[in-house]
Formats: C-alpha cells, structure tokens, sequence
C-alpha cells in the first residue's frame, strides 16, 4: 500500500504540474465529458482565477476513493444550477437539452433534488453544473480530489444567488457562511487525475 500510495503521489505531482489555465469568453466556453481511450477528459474552472479554465483527464477504471490519506485531499467542487438559472449560457456540463457528462451528471441532479439536497430549488430540475479546483500553486492543490457539491438553498434562491455564476472558492465559502448555500462532501469518490492541454480535450470524442 505504500509503494502504490509513493507512486500515485508521484504520478500527480508530474501530470498535474502544470494544468493549462486560458481565460475563455462567455460564448466559447468548453462544456460536456470527453472520451478518450480509457480515460474521461472535462473542463474545470481555477477557482483562484475567476474565469480560467483547464482540462483534467481521469482514467476509467481508476479506484474511488483512492487510496490516499485525507489530509491529501482537496476539495474539487461542483456547483449546481437550477432549471431556470441565467448564470451562465453555457456551464461545463449541461444537464439540458440532454446530459453531457454521462459519468455523473445524473447522480449529480438526483443528489441535488433529493432529501439529501435541496429538494425546494432543485424539483424542476438541473440546467447544469461547473467544477472548480485550484490549480498549481493554489493553497487548496493537492494529490486527491474530494467531490464536494455545491447546492443553492431557498434563502439563496430568494437572494437570486442561482442567477449569479460562481467561479471562485471564496465565493463558495460566503454563500454558504450566509445561508444561500450548502456544500455536500462526497469522500467516497475521492480520486485523482492528470491535466492535459485543450488541444487532446478537443480531439478527445465528445459523449453522445
């Protein structure tokens, strides 16, 4: 367990040296899961850089959680939108007109609805959802990946927050510290992943 544990903190700390960090506008913004060989590639925003985005490659078969310690860990956040929401014209991953992150788009939108999550904002549905993760050299970089869902709550709703496109960590943290937020941790599904240039997330086969 130890070799294996030495060899994942190495393999991360090469492949996830330098994720590819480009500012993107408003309507050229990447979105959905893409494919290649046995591994799935996704956009992610740098939620130190509001507007940055890179690309994260995970293989397929990869455990979950990984076999890392917790202090390892950092948290990788998906912020969910609801049906209706005019955050953003495109997020990362679209859940309408049909789901374009196949691997979780529909766990994400059923946590989102259920007794588990905000059932109130979330009944008619997901439009979307975004991941934030720091980058290098951010405080929160580190070698395994917490999922941990962002879910506006009815206060947040009311305050119009599902309107507003969060892109940073340290908005996340306000919004929960004044109600219009929650965030679920999801340990179990702890992983790790290597970043990879645009050019093979656009080459990558789009999910269907």
């Amino acid at each position: 367990m130890l070799r294996r544990l030495s060899l994942l903190v190495a393999a991360a700390s090469v492949v996830l040296a330098a994720v590819a960090a480009v500012p993107v506008a408003a309507d050229s913004i990447p979105s959905g899961q893409r494919f290649l060989g046995r591994s799935v590639l996704e956009p992610v925003y740098n939620d130190e850089q509001a507007g940055e985005i890179g690309y994260i490659k995970q293989p397929t078969n990869a455990p979950q959680p990984v076999p890392a310690n917790p202090v390892a860990w950092a948290p990788f956040y998906l912020v969910v939108y609801p049906v209706g929401s005019t955050a953003a014209p495109t997020f990362l991953c679209q859940h309408l007109p049909v789901d374009n992150c196949p691997t979780h788009g529909n766990g994400i939108a059923a946590l989102a609805a259920s007794a588990a999550g905000e059932p109130d904002v979330y009944g008619a549905g997901v439009a979307g959802h975004d991941h934030l993760m720091d980058f290098p050299g951010g405080p929160d970089f580190n070698i395994a990946w917490e999922p941990v869902v962002v879910l506006f709550t009815p206060k947040g709703a009311a305050d119009g927050v599902t309107n507003e496109h969060i892109l940073t960590d340290a908005r996340i943290s306000a919004l929960v510290a004044s109600g219009d937020a929650i965030e679920v941790k999801l340990p179990t599904r702890t992983f790790i992943c290597a970043s990879v240039p645009a050019t093979v997330y656009n080459l990558a086969k789009p999910a269907s």
